[in-house]
């Protein structure tokens, strides 16, 4: 088969595969992520290496269309009426997580790179599922604004500890002699023009949508710039995923027809979006489960308790309500988009060694289970802290 039916086998069985998944009150992404299971590596191979390897520029493309989106949800205004509390939870319970998850990978593994990726991966929270579930409940509160605000904030933070901790690794798995520049000064460089160009962009691209008089003109012209943005981004040596997020940011803030844009965006992405997941599920190697097992389980685990602790230590530092304290961490358990982009990305950085197939297989093995247990329990805190109007 060549890759165009590969393509549209795969967007229908994921299709398919997702509508079951709500069926069980479990979010389609599971079900992309299970369809690309059944058709990749560990199942059918009708996705395999070399195919998943021609379509890596829809993951490349998908993972920008995530972090811009991500970005139009940092609007000023929004943040301010939140609070500060917001950015002090995010923090905590970011570094929670990286902390437990990079302390307990090391213990395990004695690797210090892989320690770090996985410790960076799982900083990350997946706003999709958790802003459905708080419309699905049409849940409202301080707990509900917190959230919302968190998960906004979160992959940020994410983003900003990826990039530092991948530019540590690398200088482990080349086996270089460890600098200030290599490990804080590259790191800080990268981040920074990563942001600029991305400001830059952003800039151009709300020029771009002031100007379009149709629709017709509005999306090659929003596209257009995304592809622009992963191009130069790959070229330039920065993070696509930062700069994307920094060009949201821009739009977000200073466009009049900022709505109309994301809105026609977000009518365009759901295929590109599914494949991303389905190709992404597709990349799990199940013979790599034995090795991992016990690593796995303990990345789930101590993931799941650097969020909770750390949400709950920020909110005290920061004086949010008593629900907030209490519950806020329940509602940041799930995992997928981002943390699932940059695990592909890690397959990307770091060419021919186990770090990428390690990362991606637990991820996505745990994924799994987080995008079940998390609406779950995003669920039971928002009624606990009796915010649901269903």
């Amino acid at each position: 088969m060549n890759p165009f039916i590969n393509l549209g086998v795969a967007l229908i069985v994921g299709v398919v595969c997702g509508k079951i998944m709500n069926k069980f009150k479990v979010p389609a992404v599971a079900g992309y992520i299970i369809g690309g299971l059944l058709l990749g590596t560990s199942g059918l191979k009708i996705l395999n290496g070399d195919t998943i390897n021609q379509m890596s520029f829809l993951s490349d493309f998908a993972l920008c269309i995530i972090a811009f989106n991500i970005g139009s949800e940092l609007e000023v205004s929004v943040i301010k009426q939140l609070g500060k509390s917001i950015f002090i939870i995010a923090f905590f319970e970011a570094f929670g997580a990286f902390l437990l998850v990079t302390g307990v990978s090391f213990a395990l593994t004695k690797d210090l790179a892989i320690s770090l990726i996985l410790g960076s991966v799982s900083a990350a929270t997946a706003p999709a599922a958790t802003v459905m579930v708080l419309r699905e409940l049409n849940s409202k509160g301080p707990l509900t604004s917190t959230l919302l605000g968190v998960v906004a904030v979160d992959d940020a933070i994410c983003l900003v500890i990826y990039a530092m901790a991948a530019s540590v690794a690398k200088v482990f798995v080349s086996h270089e002699n460890i600098t200030v520049q290599k490990v804080l000064i590259l790191p800080i460089q990268e981040i920074l023009f990563s942001i600029l160009a991305g400001a830059a962009l952003g800039l151009l691209m709300t020029i771009l949508i002031k100007y379009s008089k149709r629709d017709s003109e509005l999306l090659p012209f929003v596209i257009g710039t995304l592809l622009l943005l992963d191009g130069l981004a790959t070229l330039l040596g920065l993070s696509p995923l930062l700069t994307a997020m920094s060009m949201g940011i821009i739009v977000a803030n200073i466009s009049p027809q900022k709505i109309k844009a994301f809105t026609i965006l977000e009518n365009f992405s759901p295929p590109i979006v599914s494949a991303f997941f389905i190709l992404a599920g597709a990349r799990l190697n199940f013979a790599y489960i034995p090795q991992i097992g016990l690593l796995g389980v303990a990345y789930l685990l101590f993931r799941i308790l650097g969020k909770i602790l750390g949400a709950s230590l920020g909110a005290t530092i920061s004086k949010a309500p008593a629900n907030v304290k209490k519950f806020i961490g329940f509602g940041l358990l799930s995992q997928v988009g981002v943390a699932v982009g940059l695990a592909i990305t890690v397959n990307r950085e770091f060419p021919n060694t186990d770090i990428g197939s390690i990362v991606v297989t637990i991820l996505l093995a745990t994924t799994i289970i987080t995008e079940i247990v998390g609406p779950i329990a995003t669920k039971h805190a928002v009624t606990k802290a009796g915010e649901a109007r269903v």
